[in-house]
């Protein structure tokens, strides 16, 4: 749970993209303008929605990402979030060189977040809770040195636990309802290490909500990013370029 674009978010956890969506669409969205962005719902964000709807009517807050990433692989729906590129909110942010420390990459989706943070040289764990997902990162990224893995955000490995220089979480927590956003807000911070990097990109929300997933998060949703033991160093407001949604986060904490 995949952040950047207008996408509902990849799915990590009880809840990101390549160039799938539904039989390959030359129209696919690209990361700043994806399928959230269309008029109408339109595009894998009508799958989505459609998806997420059944699920939480079902009582599965998270069950609708791997239905939406295996009916996408079977040609039956389309990812919004499925695009060749990183972030572009990640990719404008100055990163320091990785020199092989840890990184861990949350709701990796198709691998394309995971594998911008590979190219700086960090040592990347990503993660989805979406089989199909890891199975389709690791096919559209042969001998890549990211560790690709399935995990739950809300039931994650203990190992993880502050074991990580720089974790990434892009998009996912905007994909959740909202009686699961503390859990998942608290379990991204446990997994920055002492002396590290927390890194945070998602929707904005503003005084036009609009039909979710995604629903933007709250500044104050964003600040409780600081948990025990993480201070906020930087929040910024950036334009949602091409998008629905008018503003994004990016914000940073340390350790």
């Amino acid at each position: 749970m995949t952040v950047p674009s207008s996408d509902p978010g990849p799915s990590a956890a009880a809840g990101h993209g390549g160039s799938s969506g539904r039989g390959g669409d030359a129209r696919r969205p690209t990361a700043e303008s994806p399928a959230a962005a269309l008029p109408g719902g339109s595009g894998g964000t009508g799958d989505a929605r459609r998806l997420a709807a059944e699920s939480l009517a079902a009582g599965d807050a998270t069950g609708w990402f791997e239905r939406l990433y295996a009916e996408a692989r079977d040609g039956r729906a389309t990812v919004p979030w499925d695009v060749p590129d990183a972030s572009v909110n990640l990719r404008e942010f100055e990163l320091p060189p990785g020199d092989g420390r840890p990184a861990l990459v949350v709701g990796c989706g198709n691998g394309r977040d995971a594998e911008h943070l590979a190219a700086l040289g960090y040592a990347v764990t990503a993660f989805d809770i979406s089989a199909t997902a890891v199975a389709l990162a690791r096919e559209r990224h042969p001998g890549s040195s990211v560790d690709y893995r399935v995990a739950d955000l809300l039931d994650p490995p203990p190992q993880w636990q502050r074991a990580f220089g720089l974790v990434l979480e892009s998009n996912n927590v905007q994909a959740l309802p909202t009686a699961l956003r503390a859990r998942a807000i608290a379990g991204v911070g446990e997994f920055v290490a002492p002396g590290g990097t927390l890194l945070v990109l998602a929707a904005a929300a503003t005084d036009t909500p609009g039909e979710g997933p995604p629903w933007p998060l709250s500044r104050a949703e964003i600040d409780a990013f600081a948990g025990p033991g993480l201070r906020q160093v930087s929040v910024e407001e950036l334009p949602g370029r091409g998008s629905r949604l008018l503003v994004r986060w990016r914000a940073v904490f340390r350790r």
